[in-house]
């Protein structure tokens, strides 16, 4: 059996949707056009880090004729113009991945000021239109209290998935915490899910997707930081999140 969290398994996990008739889009595209499709697989990629390897999930996917949303964060290890270049040059879209409120210590004014900054400055790359929260699992503040008092459809976006998806119609698959819908291991990355399905393994959903088992609306969510064929990153990003996993347990256990 392949190896989970590999790009070899990655690849097997869109191979399975598309032969399962599914469309493999943005979450900007499934806004304007997700109506036209019989089957809908949308890919969200949050790019917390190592963006190289988010190039390379994006590389894969315009082979297999895909097309995603990769979210970058404004932090030095998220933020690289050049592969966010290259990324929207392979046809995928660029969105943000906030965390003004948690930059910002709560300072909701500030936190919407900076937000507008770095919203303009993503899109000097890309038209930005979509956005999405960062957990930020390690600040009291949940980003998303921002929208508490503004509204970010009047800055020209159209879709935050937290806001702007029926999560009790469209299946939400997140590798939070490496692991898949774990809520033990999530802060703040949870839905208010219409489903019950229990994945173990990356394997699991594959199988789902060949035993036509799952909806046809689905939100996939992976932090491409995880996805490797590098056998030593591969081994130093399980021993960190396994790490990361013990101090995320007990905050939840906190909250």
């Amino acid at each position: 059996m392949t190896k989970d969290f590999t790009l070899h398994i990655y690849k097997e996990l869109l191979t399975s949707a598309l032969d399962a008739g599914y469309t493999l889009t943005s979450y900007e595209d499934y806004i304007v056009n997700g109506h036209t499709y019989n089957k809908v697989f949308i890919l969200r990629h949050d790019v917390d880090a190592l963006p190289e390897n988010s190039y390379q999930t994006a590389f894969l996917e315009k082979e297999l004729g895909a097309k995603g949303s990769y979210f970058f964060r404004v932090v030095k290890q998220s933020l690289h113009p050049e592969i966010i270049e290259k990324i929207k040059d392979l046809g995928h879209e660029i969105a943000y991945h906030y965390e003004d409120m948690a930059l910002c210590n709560g300072d909701i004014d500030k936190a919407y000021e900076h937000f507008k900054e770095k919203l303009e400055m993503f899109r000097k790359y890309y038209p930005i239109k979509t956005i999405c929260m960062h957990g930020s699992p390690l600040s009291k503040w949940d980003n998303r209290l921002l929208w508490k008092k503004y509204n970010y459809k009047e800055l020209g976006i159209i879709g935050e998935p937290y806001f702007d998806i029926d999560f009790k119609k469209v299946l939400y698959i997140t590798d939070t915490g490496r692991m898949w819908n774990n809520e033990t291991s999530s802060v703040r990355d949870r839905v208010d899910s219409g489903y019950s399905f229990t994945f173990n393994s990356t394997h699991d959903i594959i199988k789902a997707f060949k035993e036509n088992k799952l909806p046809a609306q689905i939100m996939l969510n992976i932090h491409p930081q995880r996805w490797t064929n590098n056998i030593f990153l591969w081994r130093k990003e399980y021993v960190l999140q396994n790490l990361k996993n013990s101090v995320k347990k007990l905050l939840v256990k906190r909250k």
